[in-house]
């Protein structure tokens, strides 16, 4: 059975919460992605709208030739890619510090995925929502870290 194609508008409202454009979505977005119980869910809600393009044309035909994971290791990496060359257009110098970092934090999103790997639930509220974006922003970070070594040396 063929998978209903979504529209951007519809795609944002699922992963936001907010219709396109609507007041207050820029705020869901940095609640629900920050404050999600595992780093798979962070990406769920992140920027939607860039979202939805990867996963359009580069995530969905790329799993129905491969196994998910690897299709999602690929459009991470892509998305780094393409966060590359824009900073290689402005500085006019080829580095890449995106690619691996992506490709870094799509390993943690593959292994989120395969393991389920949740955070601990302390309590809810506030202070669960602050725990959970600490969890992602230091793996954001630890990730970042990996990928600098890489980016040095191109440069």
């Amino acid at each position: 059975m063929a998978r209903k194609i979504l529209s951007l508008g519809q795609y944002v409202k699922r992963r936001n919460g907010v219709a396109l454009g609507g007041s207050g979505a820029l705020m869901n977005m940095f609640e629900r992605s920050l404050g999600a119980n595992r780093f798979d869910r962070f990406w769920q809600y992140w920027n939607p709208i860039f979202g939805y393009y990867l996963s359009r044309y580069i995530f969905e035909p790329l799993k129905g030739v491969l196994p998910n994971w690897i299709a999602l290791l690929i459009t991470f990496v892509a998305c780094g890619l393409l966060h590359d060359l824009v900073t290689i257009a402005i500085n006019h110098r080829f580095a890449l510090l995106f690619t691996p970092w992506f490709l870094f934090m799509g390993i943690f999103v593959v292994l989120s995925k395969g393991f389920y790997l949740q955070y601990p639930v302390f309590n809810k509220g506030k202070s669960a929502f602050t725990i959970n974006c600490l969890f992602n922003m230091s793996i954001i970070l630890a990730c970042l870290l990996m990928a600098l070594p890489i980016w040095r040396a191109m440069s």
